[in-house]
């Protein structure tokens, strides 16, 4: 069935429903500010190389137990997170589904302050934490999605969209800072800057690492304090009157229902695979990137967190370099030149050691080449430069993406066919997590592990090739 024509009336919702208040707006995308911090600061630049190097010990056995960790959480995300979306659109109210998933995932954040090296809160146990953490940030996205619709009026949707993505990056970025600021500088012996705090904030023990832990309750505590806008000011859709198990069976049905109607968009379809790749490639980098330079330069965490925020910072471009190539080349070359972009990076990436640039070994690479005493030494810093593309591409990428299936779908079965779009997203979400632990335990490597990745994005790269950037009709009947 076609989708619902939009309102003639731009103050209402796609609905056709009376749009929020300005701060019920503001308040929806604040919501993205409580829970981005979770996926920049405990999967990518703090928690995740903290477990790997100081929790189990081994840089390499370490990536692939993440690898593992991360993998079982997508494959339980993967089971569920396809239906939650039709499913969020047949209960109506969606506070209540966010409220569950948020008080899961909040105390699975906090108890990571407990992963102590050799202590009782051992790698299983950070598994289960992390697992459950994994999947409340998951399944708030579905629900938390679902509910813009009914908030923000036709005209405004793309900017109120675009306010969470980036209060999401804003907030994370402003803990890296407070966190480099107030507790890994000051821990380093080796700082003695006048205008750092003498010792850590709130007398931290540095020997227990209690100032890189930290980014948990802080994590935990923010979700929770910046979550509560939403439930207060934030409309929620009206209950639906029929019943939760029925609704559920019916949202099941839906899913399925449009899966087997994808038979008839030949197109769409390989798009859509070519899309499952890739997505799952630049995940698994922004995943292992920072736990593999952590393992393979020794960083800590000042460096680990001056990276997040470079990279933070940088990733901004992305979205522009996105709009310019898109609007020049068009859709389909803009797609395939960041994912190309990401896979040269990738490739460039691994070849980088603390003796070998481009797999070639040379002597003196060891060397400081600047005063700053981080990233001094030429490979750090080429790896650096490289992740820095990393940043610009992937985000790019996204949006290219976004972009090209607006331009291959039916008008009037765009709503539809982006809930696939999301469902590409998340129904391979385990496949690469698995790639890297495995191959990191097969040849004992890091670099091999991390590498795997390029089999992803270059699987994308090359369906690509098969997809037409062409409106395709609607299927009668």
């Amino acid at each position: 069935m076609p989708s619902a024509a939009p309102p003639s009336d731009p103050r209402l919702t796609a609905t056709g429903r009376p749009a929020a208040s300005g701060l019920g707006q503001l308040s929806w995308a604040l919501f993205e500010w409580a829970r981005n911090p979770y996926y920049i600061l405990i999967v990518i630049y703090i928690f995740g190389p903290y477990f790997s190097q100081e929790i189990v010990g081994d840089p390499i056995r370490g990536q692939a137990i993440w690898g593992y960790v991360n993998g079982f959480a997508g494959f339980c995300i993967a089971c569920f997170a396809p239906f939650l979306g039709a499913i969020a659109d047949r209960v109506g109210r969606r506070k209540p589904w966010i409220a569950a998933f948020v008080g899961m995932m909040a105390p699975s954040i906090l108890l990571l302050w407990f992963a102590i090296p050799g202590g009782e809160f051992g790698v299983p146990a950070v598994a289960a934490a992390l697992t459950l953490a994994g999947l409340g940030f998951a399944f708030t996205e579905v629900f938390h999605n679902a509910m813009l619709a009914d908030v923000a009026p036709v005209s405004r949707i793309g900017t109120v969209s675009g306010w969470g993505l980036a209060l999401g990056n804003a907030g994370a970025l402003i803990i890296l800072v407070a966190m480099l600021y107030g507790f890994a500088l000051p821990a380093d012996p080796a700082i003695h800057w006048s205008f750092l705090p003498e010792v850590p904030w709130f007398g931290l023990d540095v020997s227990s690492f209690e100032h890189v832990r930290i980014a948990a309750p802080i994590t935990a505590l923010w979700l929770v304090a910046f979550a509560l806008p939403l439930f207060l000011f934030t409309p929620d859709a009206a209950a639906s009157s029929t019943p939760v198990g029925q609704s559920i069976r019916a949202g099941i049905a839906d899913t399925l229902g449009t899966l087997r109607e994808l038979r008839h968009y030949r197109n769409i379809a390989i798009y859509l695979l070519a899309r499952m790749l890739f997505n799952d490639g630049k995940v698994a980098i922004m995943t292992f990137g920072t736990l593999y330079a952590t393992g393979v330069f020794g960083w800590d965490a000042v460096e680990r967190l001056i990276f997040g925020i470079v990279l933070t910072v940088v990733a901004v471009a992305g979205g522009f370099l996105g709009g310019v190539l898109d609007d020049r080349f068009g859709s389909k070359p803009a797609v395939m030149a960041t994912i190309g972009g990401n896979a040269v990076a990738l490739l460039a990436a691994i070849s980088i050691t603390p003796t070998s640039i481009f797999f070639i070994p040379m002597e003196g690479l060891d060397r400081e080449i600047w005063a700053f005493p981080y990233f001094n030494t030429l490979p750090e810093m080429l790896y650096v430069a490289i992740s820095m593309l990393f940043a610009v591409f992937i985000t790019s990428a996204y949006a290219n993406s976004r972009t090209l299936l607006a331009r291959i779908v039916p008008l009037e079965m765009m709503t539809k066919f982006f809930g696939l779009y999301a469902l590409s997203g998340q129904v391979t979400a385990f496949v690469a997590s698995l790639l890297v632990a495995f191959t990191t335990d097969w040849f004992s490597s890091q670099r091999a592990g991390f590498a795997s990745i390029l089999v992803l994005l270059v699987g994308g790269l090359v369906m690509m090739l098969w997809v037409k950037e062409e409106r395709t009709e609607a299927a009668s009947g």
